[in-house]
């Protein structure tokens, strides 16, 4: 799909699955769900984690998830929060999104976070590709 013939109707389309991705993320996280979550980046992702650990590829960051997920979310959790999608290509985009870590009652709690997920469609589905969590230190 050329970058000139990507109307506003198919973006809309893209940017409404784009949010289904961080969703499903969110929902993974949530409810300690590693398999999940790990589903959602391309087999040679990168991530950098909000304490700068860099992870490559879906088997070190399977490893490391099913080490953190589990118990994580029993004092909190957190909710993402699109905020921005700038096409790249029709089939990748940067995806700037808020994330707030909350108390199980759902207030919120320490710093939050503006994660930044380059994404690609392929074969017909989004998938995480380069991510980098930062946290949001007050000013």
């Amino acid at each position: 799909m050329d970058t000139m013939n990507f109307d506003q109707q198919a973006q809309e389309s893209e940017i409404s699955a784009i949010k289904q991705v961080i969703a499903t993320l969110e929902h993974s996280q949530q409810n300690e769900l590693p398999e999940e979550f790990v589903s959602l980046f391309r087999h040679d992702a990168i991530w950098t984690t909000g304490h700068g650990k860099r992870l490559t590829g879906r088997n070190e960051i399977s490893a490391f998830t099913h080490h953190v997920l589990p118990g994580a979310m029993k004092d909190s959790t957190a909710t993402y929060e699109v905020v921005d999608v700038l096409f790249i290509r029709p089939d990748v985009a940067a995806v700037k999104a808020h994330a707030q870590y909350r108390t199980l009652d759902g207030e919120p709690i320490g710093n939050a976070g503006t994660p930044l997920y380059v994404m690609a469609k392929e074969d017909g589905q989004w998938c995480l590709v380069a991510c980098q969590n930062t946290e949001i230190l007050p000013q």
